[in-house]
C-alpha cells in the first residue's frame, strides 16, 4: 500500500479534492433549487442532465485524448468544470442549470477517463488491486467529506459554490505537475446490445434498473430532503449515509459473491435494498430510520453494480469482457438519464415518499427478475474459470472497469499457470 501511495499520491490527492468539489455541488444544487423555487420536476431534469453529459463524455473523451493528449484534455475539462460551478448561482434558472449539468457530466467523465488511465499506467501487476481499492476509497472519502462542508455555509449565497470551484481548480495542480509519464489510451472492439442481451439478460436488465436507482439516490436525494422538510445538516448526513453504506458493504458482498451462485446473491442483495426503501416509505419522517434506509440502499445498489458485471463476465471469453463492460455501462447510463425524470414526476404527483417508492420498485423489480432468470438456465459452475468480483463504483469510467478486469484476469492466469506447474509430472 505504501508503494502505491509513493507512486500515485499526486493523482490520489487530486482525485480527493476533485470528488469533494463534485460531491458538494451535487447535493448543493438540490438544496439551492428549492430556495430558488424550482419545482421537483424541474430539478429532476437538471439532475438527469449530468448523466446525459457523462454518457456523451464516455464516447468523446477517449477520442480527444488520442488526438491532443492527456494533459491538454485534463486541463481543458478542469477549467470548464471550475467555470460552470461559479456560474450556477449567477444564472439561477432551470435551463441554465440543465446545460451546466450536461457540461459538468461530460467534463467529469473525461477527467475520470484521464485519471484512471494514468493510475493504470502507474500501477504494476503486483499492486494494481491495491491501487484500484485506494482509488475507490479516495472517491468515497471525498464525497462524504463534501457533505460535511455543506453545513458550513449558506446555500442561498455564493460561498458554497466558490468552495467546490476552488477545490476543483486546485485538484489539477498535483496531477499536472506529476513527473509520471502519460499513458497510451487504447480502445477495444465493440459488442452490440443485442449480442450482449443474448449473453446475459440479467446483466442488461439489471444495469438498466440500477441506472435509475443510482441517479435517483445520488441526483435526487438532496431534492427529496428539501421536499421532506429536512434541514441542511440532516440532508448532508442523509447523503453521507448512502455513500458510507456503499463503501462499507462493497467488499463483504464481493467476498461472498465468489463463493455462491451470483444470481442468488443478486436476488438477496436487491431484496434487502428494496426492503430498505420500503423502510423509508414507512419511516414517517423519523430521521434515524431515514439514515438506516439510506445506508441500506447505498450499501446494496453499489455492490450490485459490480455483481452484475462479474456475473456477465462469467459467460464471456477474456477478449470479450472489455466490450461487454462498455455495453453494460452504456445501458446503465441510459437508465440513469431516465431515473431522475421518473422520480421527479412521481414525487411531484404523490409527494416526497415517492422517492422511496421508485427505489423500492426498481430494487424489488431487479430481485424478481433475478428469480425469473434462475428458472431459465442453470447457474455457471462455480469453478476456477469464473471471473472474480471486481469492486468498481458506478462513478467509474470504462477505464476503471478495464483496470479491474485486467487485474483479475491476470490473477486467474497466474493461478492457472501455478496449477499447471503443480500438475506437471516430476523428473
Amino acid at each position: 500500500m505504501l508503494q502505491v501511495l509513493s507512486h500515485s499520491w499526486a493523482l490520489l490527492l487530486g482525485m480527493l479534492l476533485l470528488m469533494v468539489g463534485n460531491g458538494l455541488q451535487g447535493t448543493l444544487l438540490g438544496v439551492r433549487g428549492a430556495i430558488e423555487g424550482f419545482s421537483t420536476f424541474e430539478m429532476s431534469i437538471v439532475m438527469s442532465a449530468y448523466f446525459l453529459g457523462f454518457l456523451g463524455g464516455s464516447k468523446l473523451a477517449p477520442q480527444w485524448i488520442r488526438r491532443v493528449g492527456h494533459v491538454r484534455v485534463f486541463a481543458a475539462l478542469g477549467s470548464m468544470i471550475s467555470a460552470v460551478l461559479i456560474l450556477y448561482p449567477t444564472f439561477a434558472h432551470p435551463w441554465a442549470w440543465t446545460l451546466g449539468r450536461v457540461v459538468i457530466g461530460f467534463c467529469f467523465c473525461g477527467v475520470y477517463v484521464t485519471a484512471e488511465s494514468w493510475l493504470n499506467n502507474a500501477a504494476s501487476n503486483e499492486n494494481r488491486g491495491k491501487a484500484l481499492s485506494l482509488y475507490m476509497i479516495v472517491q468515497m472519502a471525498g464525497i462524504v467529506t463534501a457533505q460535511a462542508l455543506l453545513a458550513f455555509g449558506d446555500p442561498a449565497g455564493f460561498i458554497l459554490f466558490i468552495i467546490p470551484s476552488v477545490l476543483v481548480s486546485i485538484s489539477f495542480a498535483p496531477i499536472l505537475l506529476s513527473i509520471s509519464p502519460t499513458p497510451a489510451f487504447e480502445t477495444t472492439k465493440g459488442m452490440s446490445l443485442k449480442e450482449l442481451y443474448g449473453i446475459s439478460p440479467l446483466g442488461c436488465v439489471g444495469m438498466a434498473l440500477l441506472g435509475g436507482v443510482f441517479s435517483a439516490q445520488f441526483g435526487m436525494s438532496a431534492v427529496y430532503g428539501t421536499e421532506a422538510g429536512l434541514t441542511v445538516k440532516q440532508i448532508s448526513l442523509f447523503v453521507s449515509a448512502i455513500y458510507i453504506g456503499a463503501l462499507l458493504l462493497q467488499f463483504p458482498i464481493g467476498w461472498i459473491s465468489d463463493r455462491m451462485d451470483r444470481r442468488t446473491l443478486i436476488m438477496i442483495v436487491a431484496a434487502v435494498g428494496g426492503a430498505g426503501a420500503v423502510l423509508g416509505v414507512l419511516s414517517g419522517g423519523n430521521f434515524i430510520l431515514l439514515l438506516a434506509s439510506g445506508f441500506l440502499i447505498g450499501g446494496t445498489s453499489n455492490p450490485l453494480y459490480a455483481l452484475l458485471i462479474a456475473y456477465t463476465n462469467d459467460f464471456l471469453e477474456v477478449e470479450d469482457m472489455a466490450a461487454a463492460s462498455g455495453g453494460l455501462l452504456f445501458i446503465n447510463g441510459l437508465g440513469a438519464i431516465i431515473g431522475p425524470i421518473t422520480t421527479g414526476w412521481v414525487m411531484s404527483t404523490v409527494g416526497p415518499w415517492g422517492y422511496w417508492g421508485i427505489l423500492a420498485g426498481l430494487m424489488l423489480g431487479l430481485a424478481g427478475y433475478a428469480v425469473y432468470r434462475m428458472t431459465q438456465r442453470p447457474a455457471p459452475s462455480q469453478s476456477e474459470d469464473n471471473v472474480s468480483y471486481a469492486p468498481v463504483m458506478p462513478s467509474a469510467s470504462p477505464v476503471a472497469v478495464g483496470v479491474a478486469q485486467e487485474m483479475f484476469i491476470e490473477s486467474a492466469q497466474e493461478e492457472e499457470n501455478h496449477s499447471a506447474q503443480a500438475d506437471a509430472p516430476k523428473g
